[in-house]
């Protein structure tokens, strides 16, 4: 895995995201919802960030050309 780092900030962006949804869900108060345009902006970001390369990462290295 070339590109560790952004690999890793979006892994951990979508399961940030996703906890939390699941944590206001479940939470047992009827009064908490979760915020589905925050949690659908994360995971949306999060997932950009696993197809993104890390910035000393060539092209021909990330197999790019």
């Amino acid at each position: 895995m070339k590109s560790w780092k952004t690999t890793a900030t979006g892994i951990i962006a979508v399961i940030t995201a996703v906890c939390a949804a699941v944590s206001a869900i479940i939470d047992g108060n009827p009064a908490t919802n979760p915020d589905w345009t925050v949690t659908i902006a994360a995971v949306s970001s999060g997932l950009g960030l696993l197809a993104a390369r890390d910035n000393n990462v060539t092209s021909e290295a990330a197999g790019a050309k």
